[in-house]
C-alpha cells in the first residue's frame, strides 16, 4: 500500500536529528521534472485578512471587545450564534481568508484564522503542538498521519514592566478531547505551522492526483522550514507518483538519515528500493520496519471487512475493535464496528458506535453517511450491515 502523511498539525521532531553532512535540503529538488505553476506560492499569504475578516473586526468583535476587552471579545463572537459559525471540515486545508468565506475548516485552517485575527487585534500568539495526538485515515490507496496544534491566545500588559506571567491566557482547540488536558504540548513557531500548511496542501494536491503542483507545494514547505521533516516523506511520494524512482529513494533515505525511526519514510522507502532493484537494502529496511511495526496500518481494519463479507460478525468483531484500540476516535473503524454489531444484532452497541462515528467524522460527506445508518438504525432498518457499507 502506498503511504503519505497529512499532517494538520506538526508530528514529532526528533530534537537529536542532525542533517546528513554530505547532503542539503536543497540538493532534492529537480524542478526541471516539473511545470512551474502560474503563481508563486507566498507563505505570508496564509494568514492574511480579506476585507470582510476587516469589516467583523470592527463590528461585531470590537463591539464584544469593548465589553470585554480583546481577547474575550474575539473569543465570544467566534462562538455567538448567527456572527461566525465555524464548522469543522476536514477536506481541504483552508488559508485565513479561506477559512473565513467558507465558515469551515479542519483544525489546522481553524487555527490559523483563530491566530490571524487575534494578531490583527494585538494578541500574543503562541502555537501548540499536541504531542502524540495523530490519528490515522486514508485517501484511496493513501494512508495519511495527522498531527494535532491549537493556538494560546494572551493579552498582552499595558502597564509598565507587566510580564506575561499575571496574563489571562486561552487555548482555542477545534477538536476537543475528555482527555486533551493530559497531553502534553510543546511550542511552535508561526514558519513551522505555514509549512505545515504548504506540506497539507501538497498532500491534498497528491491525493487528487495533481502531482505536478504537489512537487511545488512540498519544494516551498522545506525551503521555508528544512527542519519540519513530515515534508520530505510527501516530496518522496510526489517523486514516486510521478515515476522518479531514484529521486524518491534519495529523499526517503534522506528523511531516515534524520530520523532514524521514521516509519512513514521507511515504509515508503522499501518498494522504492525493490523498484530500484536495490533488494539487499530494501529487505534491511523491511527487517526494521516489521520491528518496529508489526502490523502495517489498516491490517486488522481490512480483516475485519474480509469477515464482513463472509458473514462473520463477530470475527468482524473483534478486528475492528483492535484497530479502535490504537485509534480511539477514528470514525470509519467505529463506522464498521456498528456495521458488525448490526449484523450480530446488537441494535444498542450498533447505535453506540454509529454516533461516535458520526461525531468523529472529518466531513461532511461522511457526517450524512454515519446519520443515515443512525437513522435507519433507530427505525428498524438495514439489520445485516450490508446495505450501507461502502
Amino acid at each position: 500500500m502506498k503511504r503519505a502523511l497529512l499532517v494538520a498539525a506538526v508530528l514529532l521532531l526528533d530534537a537529536c536529528a542532525s542533517v546528513p553532512a554530505d547532503r542539503s535540503a536543497l540538493d532534492l529538488f529537480d524542478d526541471a521534472r516539473f511545470q512551474p505553476l502560474d503563481a508563486p506560492i507566498d507563505g505570508e499569504a496564509v494568514f492574511a485578512l480579506s476585507a470582510p475578516m476587516r469589516r467583523y473586526l470592527e463590528a461585531d468583535v470590537a463591539r464584544q471587545s469593548h465589553v470585554e476587552g480583546p481577547q474575550l471579545g474575539l473569543i465570544h463572537a467566534l462562538q455567538a450564534s448567527g456572527q461566525i459559525n465555524l464548522e469543522y471540515d476536514a477536506a481541504i486545508t483552508r488559508n485565513a481568508a479561506e477559512a473565513f468565506e467558507a465558515r469551515a475548516g479542519n483544525c489546522l485552517s481553524l487555527v490559523i484564522l483563530t491566530a490571524a485575527l487575534a494578531q490583527e487585534l494585538g494578541l500574543d500568539v503562541q502555537f501548540q503542538e499536541v504531542l502524540g495526538d495523530h490519528v490515522m485515515s486514508r485517501n484511496g490507496d493513501l494512508v495519511f498521519y495527522s498531527g494535532h496544534v491549537n493556538v494560546v491566545l494572551r493579552e498582552r500588559r499595558s502597564e509598565p514592566g507587566a510580564d506575561s506571567a499575571g496574563m489571562l491566557e486561552t487555548v482555542i482547540d477545534f477538536l476537543p478531547s475528555e482527555d486533551r488536558d493530559a497531553l502534553k504540548v510543546k511550542t511552535t513557531s508561526r514558519r513551522t505551522v505555514i509549512a505545515m500548511y504548504m506540506n497539507n496542501r501538497a498532500a491534498e494536491l497528491l491525493a487528487a492526483g495533481n502531482v505536478n503542483d504537489a512537487y511545488w507545494w512540498a519544494r516551498a514547505a522545506i525551503v521555508l522550514e528544512p527542519r519540519y521533516t513530515t515534508t520530505y516523506n510527501t516530496l518522496g511520494l510526489v517523486y514516486r507518483r510521478h515515476g522518479d524512482m531514484r529521486e524518491a529513494a534519495d529523499v526517503f533515505e534522506y528523511a531516515l538519515a534524520l530520523e532514524p525511526a521514521k516509519l512513514t519514510a521507511m515504509s515508503n522507502l522499501v518498494p522504492v528500493l525493490r523498484s530500484l532493484g536495490r533488494v539487499r537494502d530494501a529487505e534491511r529496511w523491511a527487517r526494521r520496519l516489521k520491528e518496529l511495526q508489526p502490523f502495517p496500518p489498516f491490517h486488522f481494519f481490512e480483516q475485519g471487512r474480509l469477515a464482513m463479507q463472509r458473514g462473520d460478525f463477530a470475527l468482524a468483531r473483534q478486528q475492528f475493535a483492535r484497530e479502535i484500540e490504537g485509534a480511539a476516535y477514528y470514525h470509519e473503524f467505529h463506522y464498521w464496528l456498528a456495521l458488525a454489531y448490526v449484523g450480530l444484532q446488537q441494535p444498542a452497541l450498533a447505535r453506540e458506535h454509529f454516533i461516535v462515528a458520526r461525531n468523529n467524522a472529518t466531513h461532511r460527506d461522511d457526517v450524512a453517511r454515519y446519520q443515515a445508518a443512525l437513522d435507519a438504525q433507530d427505525s428498524g432498518g438495514d439489520r445485516n450491515g450490508s446495505g450501507s457499507a461502502r
